[in-house]
């Protein structure tokens, strides 16, 4: 087990929700700045979903307003730089205010994925699973739960939804031990990294499809709760990434920062300006905090 799989185990013990856990520090960063040309049907919510950018950023980087329309050929600068919160030796690594999915083998990262995470009101759990089930083209038995939302919403109320396109499933069903929920595609893109499921966890139908070709049954699947993160690069640079704290479980992330800073033997390092935007900003981007920068 890595250094950081330790740290992360001594603060959070990868349990239920049942209070504040603490901060990560990782050493990877994925993601990059490139430029994108946008196609027909783009927007800025459908953009900043496939690519792990909140809508509002990837407005603000390019000088657009957070409503703007886009128009074919537009080319948009996007930065979906992320820090990874510590490696696994084999698995899938699930960092809920973050919103992505990594995947480990044989001690690397191969790959990583935007998700769509619990409501506010229908929390995704952080704990600890195994896969059991792998399914093309999938049935949903909605769940009870579920059927009475339908019902109090008014909605045709639905019990067994069949293969198909209306299916919100998509095309392929990850099932996790012990838990209702899973990692399943959708017909519903631009919802992807983003807090809209009923606690499963959603990934764009490319990805998915990708991820299920990679995985096997009884591998393991971890859903931490880590909004804020701190990495040093190889360089000497270092990074920091705040994300929401959707579910309300780390209040202060001022004092997350500062414990990781002194963990890590950085608080002499970290410009307080820069690292006073990244936390007014909660991005869920890594940004350069060793040196002063311009929002």
């Amino acid at each position: 087990m890595s250094r950081s799989v330790l740290l992360l185990a001594a603060f959070a013990g990868f349990a239920e929700f049942t209070g504040e856990q603490g901060p990560a520090t990782g050493g990877v960063l994925v993601g990059e700045e490139f430029s994108y040309t946008v196609k027909r049907g783009d927007s800025l919510a459908l953009v900043g979903a496939r690519f792990g950018v909140e809508p509002r950023s990837l407005a603000q980087s390019n000088n657009l307003s957070p409503v703007a329309w886009l128009r074919i050929g537009q080319v948009l600068r996007v930065d979906n730089r992320h820090i990874v919160p510590f490696s696994l030796e084999q698995g899938i690594l699930i960092n809920i205010p973050q919103r992505l999915l990594f995947l480990f083998q044989e001690g690397r990262l191969v790959a990583w994925y935007p998700a769509g995470l619990g409501r506010r009101d229908w929390p995704t759990a952080a704990s600890r699973f195994e896969i059991r089930a792998l399914e093309r083209e999938p049935t949903w038995n909605v769940p009870v739960s579920i059927q009475e939302e339908m019902r109090r919403h008014g909605e045709s109320v639905e019990t067994r939804v069949r293969p198909g396109p209306a299916n919100p499933l998509g095309d392929y069903w990850i099932g996790l031990e012990g838990s209702a929920c899973g990692i399943h595609g959708t017909t519903a893109p631009a919802s992807i990294y983003g807090f809209r499921t009923h606690g499963c966890i959603r990934l764009h139908p490319n990805d998915i499809a990708d991820l299920f070709s990679r995985v096997s049954k009884g591998m393991a699947v971890q859903l931490v709760y880590e909004p804020v993160l701190l990495a040093r690069g190889p360089d000497g640079a270092v990074f920091l990434e705040v994300n929401p704290d959707i579910y309300g479980l780390q209040k202060d992330p001022r004092g997350a920062v500062a414990a990781l800073a002194e963990l890590e033997k950085l608080r002499t390092v970290l410009d307080p300006v820069a690292v006073e935007w990244v936390i007014a900003g909660k991005e869920g981007l890594a940004r350069r905090v060793d040196a002063p920068v311009s929002p």
